[in-house]
């Protein structure tokens, strides 16, 4: 499977899509920054879109500490959780019912199994080693186990991967690439056993329902274009154009996350920050 660069647009739509587990740090910004410069330059439209799925994680608080934190940092957005738009709703939590009928289409047409092995079923296989993107590959366990049934109580439903076909994509930034199903990446999980979909199905069904024709986001998320480039194909949509950008990392090396406070956007403004100087820093 072959992905190239999409075509001009008429009308270029980038997104911005943070996650409300923490606080956004510079990373998030520089990155977030880029998609709306690409938006900016293309004279498109940028989304903001909150990707509040993970319940269990996700905290209201920091929905609106997010919304906040971006405006300070001058991201503006012409659709969104707070100015609405013609292809919400914004909110990942209310779009159950497009990732639901995803999710039937793809088990309909056999591109799914059922699956009851838990992370450390998986982390104990002798011969499940660890992805690209450093998730663990899934070493086939319920691939034909057509014994098990729906009724299960710790069920999820994973993507069959074609094992041996090469993923291949044109990234705007760090060009060609390529993955390998079954060898880079394994059998991933569509609907998790506690009714929440996965980030690769619903990121893959709300950008192609909100017509998002480029993806800008991390290179930690090269692996995940790969699968999300086989639910395209095999969800009947037109994949987006996709721009990878390098990851910001801290003194140590080690690529910046929600835990590192001290380069969060909210206490970098508490410190008398500006965006402008932020921005010239990174540069």
């Amino acid at each position: 499977m072959i992905s190239q660069p999409a075509d001009s647009h008429p009308c270029y739509r980038g997104r911005l899509a943070p996650s409300p587990t923490g606080y956004l740090h510079l990373g998030h910004a520089r990155t977030f920054w880029t998609a709306q410069q690409r938006a900016e330059t293309a004279g498109g439209t940028l989304i903001l879109r909150n990707e509040d799925l993970d319940f269990a994680r996700c905290k209201p608080e920091f929905v609106a500490t997010m919304l906040e934190d971006l405006r300070w940092f001058g991201f503006q957005w012409r659709e969104g959780p707070d100015c609405g738009g013609p292809n919400g709703p914004y909110h990942q939590s209310e779009r159950r019912a497009f990732y639901q009928s995803a999710f039937e289409k793809l088990r309909d047409a056999n591109f799914l199994y059922p699956c009851t092995c838990s992370r450390k079923d998986i982390q104990s296989a002798v011969t499940a080693p660890h992805a690209a993107d450093d998730e663990l590959i899934y070493p086939g366990t319920c691939r034909s186990n057509s014994a098990l049934r729906t009724s299960h109580s710790a069920l999820s439903w994973r993507f069959r991967v074609p094992d041996g076909e090469t993923i291949s994509f044109i990234d705007a930034n760090l060009g060609p690439q390529q993955f390998v199903a079954g060898k880079d990446f394994g059998d991933f999980v569509i609907w998790r056993h506690d009714g929440i979909p996965s980030y690769q199905l619903a990121v893959t069904v709300d950008d192609a329902a909100m017509q998002i024709t480029e993806v800008v986001r991390g290179a930690d998320l090269l692996v995940s274009t790969a699968r999300q480039l086989l639910l395209y194909n095999a969800l009947g949509l037109t994949p987006p154009a996709f721009y990878h950008c390098h990851l910001m990392k801290d003194k140590t090396g080690l690529r910046l996350a929600k835990r590192h406070d001290a380069l969060s956007l909210r206490t970098l403004r508490a410190q008398g920050s500006s965006p402008d100087n932020l921005r010239h820093r990174w540069a």
